[in-house]
């Protein structure tokens, strides 16, 4: 059976205030053709399918439209996809009675039986291989909030309250899926989730679950699990030494700082209950990221306006796949016409201004003037949250107050 694992998707995202669909649209484009030239009989789509608890009507239209022609083009293609902690869970798996019909099984949260109890069977979706063989039993997990987490008892209370609440939840849907696997069958297991030890994109991956404090430990995934599909970090990579414990990263980049690593989703192959290859598909770049003077340089602006100005752009590109350009000018003191400077720089070009950094160099300055300024859009609320708290206190926000405020942002996210 083949496999093919992606996640992180976020459509109906903006970059700096530009929309992404068509990019979004070229990714899914690409991802219909390589299911087919692939072969693939099953997709596991691992977490924030959108950017945010209300997509907007485009990125819902992308989505519903991809399902479609999916299974047009491969009526036998199995299709999981779970809620990760950007979408809302509610609103991903109110059509599931209508998809389930074409073969889409969508988990939006933990499932719930008449008696109030955990149902994990209902967790459970068989991937079928080119025959039509029952190759693999998928245990789709979604995101798991900290209200989703059994409470422990007084007698559990030695490790990690929501750690344990974690590996409580894997450990029931796991032994369900090994009580309906039959021999040959493989476990294939989702996670949106923060894997300690994994490698962040600061700018645009949110620390959930408590963040850095409550990273989940690799051994809640059992070692009899052919493949973890993980989603929510957005750079490809295995998890714990396990090379099938991975996130497949984002198809995009979705900050200006992921331009730097390559964006891919991963083809898994299974038999015999085991996974016996796995092959990372590039996804091509659809919009170019121009970064002036370069990654993670900072240049005197009249060095960055000549290599602005040196550019070499394609007039034939239409206006929607323009590159983004980050310019990032250091400067000895204020300069208050730089952006106009900048923009003229570009004026009548095929390129789209997303971010201009200016860095102050030490001329008598505080250490807050000379640092680099800092866009409110680059920073999550549990940053804001922390910076404003050390304003008035010494020290950082105790965690079970960062935990209580990163549950209150989330409510407040699904209301929105």
């Amino acid at each position: 059976m083949r496999l093919l694992h992606t996640a992180d998707w976020h459509l109906g995202q903006t970059l700096h205030g530009i929309p992404r669909d068509h990019e979004h649209a070229r990714f899914l484009d690409w991802l219909l053709d390589t299911l087919d030239e692939r072969s693939v009989d099953a997709l596991v789509v691992a977490g924030d399918v959108f950017d945010g608890q209300n997509p907007p009507i485009p990125a819902l239209g992308l989505f519903y439209r991809f399902l479609a022609r999916a299974k047009a083009r491969r009526p036998g293609l199995d299709i999981v996809v779970v809620a990760g902690n950007h979408d809302s869970g509610s609103r991903l798996e109110a059509p599931s009675p209508l998809l389930r019909e074409l073969g889409v099984h969508v988990v939006g949260g933990l499932p719930f039986g008449e008696d109030g109890a955990f149902a994990p069977e209902r967790l459970l979706f068989p991937l079928h291989d080119e025959t039509g063989r029952v190759a693999a039993q998928c245990v789709a997990v979604p995101y798991l909030r900290p209200a989703d987490l059994p409470p422990l008892t007084e007698t559990e209370d030695d490790g990690d309250p929501l750690i344990e609440g974690v590996r409580r939840v894997y450990a029931a849907a796991v032994d369900a899926g090994r009580q309906r696997r039959r021999p040959g069958e493989a476990l294939v297991l989702t996670g949106h989730c923060y894997m300690r030890d994994g490698a962040l994109s600061e700018l645009s991956e949110r620390k959930i679950l408590g963040g850095n404090l409550h990273a989940l430990p690799v051994d809640v995934f059992p070692e009899d699990a052919a493949y973890v599909a993980l989603g929510h970090l957005h750079r490809a990579q295995a998890v714990g030494g396990r090379e099938g414990v991975r996130y497949s990263g984002s198809p995009l980049p979705l900050s200006i700082d992921e331009e730097s690593y390559p964006h891919q989703v991963v083809l898994a192959e299974i038999a015999d209950g085991r996974l016996v290859g796995q092959e990372a598909l590039r996804v091509p770049r659809f919009v170019a990221v121009q970064r002036v003077p370069g990654a993670g340089r900072f240049a005197p602006p009249e060095e960055a306006l000549a290599a602005l100005c040196a550019l070499e752009l394609d007039d034939g590109l239409p206006r929607e796949a323009w590159p983004f350009v980050e310019v990032s000018v250091e400067l000895a003191e204020p300069r208050p016409a730089l952006r106009e400077e900048v923009a003229a720089a570009l004026a009548g070009r095929p390129a789209r201004l997303v971010k201009l950094a200016v860095r102050l160099t030490g001329r008598g300055e505080t250490l807050a003037e000379t640092a680099p300024q800092m866009e409110l859009a680059d920073l999550a609320p549990e940053d804001v949250f922390q910076r404003l708290y050390r304003r008035s206190h010494d020290g950082n926000p105790d965690p079970v107050l960062l935990a209580a405020f990163q549950e209150l942002v989330t409510a407040v996210q699904e209301g929105a």
